[in-house]
């Protein structure tokens, strides 16, 4: 197939251009940077709404994962402002263009994250769920619905309500120093649930759902083994072979890192891939101390 994808520089688009190409399909990045150097390359804009559709002519399908990172420092207004339209401006532009073409990528894939839900304690949920509140519900709603509008132009649009991704890099290397030095614990109660995925089971998914036609909406791309910030300490510990007993108290990670603290370290959310599995998709790392030994190289 052939298959654009936005945001192909960041943590899961890199893993996923890669795992693309081995399977011998052709991937065409979108960058910002201009001129664009490589054929397999397109220039874009969103800030200033700049994007060729003739250049996506062709294409099977596109996966959009641009979006600034969302645990890369504090939540200043400013920051969250970049968050919001690194995210908006582009989906709403790719939605433009595609929704307008005469020949038209058959399927968007387009990111959004299990922020979706909010705090929601025990309760398990699935993509019937109703959708939570806060700053990140908030932004999944927006971010979602100007994926969907694409769909107006006839194209089977699916959005990735991503949990924490389990590989060598993203969230797994910010959290590797503490715990290397023997200073891991849990944060906060540690009773909050943690939806996660391993990076290949991630990258796998997404070529599932480009190659399923049945599936479209939201799709949550986690692990069917959710488990506790308590659980996952733990397990970390294990792989590393490190004590596990210092905690990082409620108070004290509102301190260092403030609203961030309570949306995506204090809150509970206890995700299930409803979708995934009834559509027969197998995952390779269902559990979380494998999915870790594997991403960190361990044995």
């Amino acid at each position: 197939m052939n298959i654009a994808v936005a945001g192909s520089s960041g943590f899961i688009g890199a893993a996923l251009v890669a795992f693309l190409e081995a399977g011998g399909h052709t991937v065409v990045r979108l960058v910002r940077r201009s001129p664009a150097p490589g054929s397999n390359e397109i220039f874009w804009n969103p800030a200033q709404g700049v994007l060729d559709d003739a250049s996506l002519e062709g294409l099977d399908g596109v996966v959009n994962l641009a979006g600034e990172n969302l645990a890369q420092g504090r939540w200043t207004r400013r920051k969250k402002s970049r968050i919001v339209a690194s995210r908006l401006d582009s989906t709403r532009l790719l939605a433009q263009v595609l929704s307008a073409m005469k020949s038209p990528p058959k399927v968007l894939i387009s990111a959004s994250a299990i922020g979706a839900y909010g705090h929601r304690g025990d309760d398990p949920l699935t993509e019937k769920s109703a959708r939570g509140s806060g700053f990140l519900a908030g932004l999944c709603q927006d971010w979602e619905q100007a994926a969907l509008s694409t769909g107006d132009g006839g194209i089977r649009v699916v959005t990735i309500r991503t949990g924490v991704v389990m590989g060598p890099g993203g969230a797994l290397k910010k959290m590797l120093l503490p715990f290397k030095w023997g200073l891991g614990g849990p944060i906060g109660s540690g009773h909050q649930y943690m939806s996660w995925i391993d990076l290949d089971d991630a990258v796998r998914a997404i070529l599932h759902l480009i190659t399923t036609p049945a599936l479209q909406g939201p799709v949550n791309l986690v692990s069917p083994n959710p488990v506790t910030n308590r659980s996952f300490t733990r397990a970390l510990g294990r792989v590393l072979r490190r004590p596990t007993f210092i905690p990082l108290p409620a108070v004290m990670a509102r301190l260092v890192f403030g609203e961030m603290a309570d949306e995506m370290l204090l809150a509970s959310t206890r995700v299930l891939p409803g979708a995934l599995v009834d559509s027969g998709f197998e995952f390779r790392y269902p559990g979380l101390e494998d999915a870790l030994r594997h991403a960190l190289g361990k044995t």
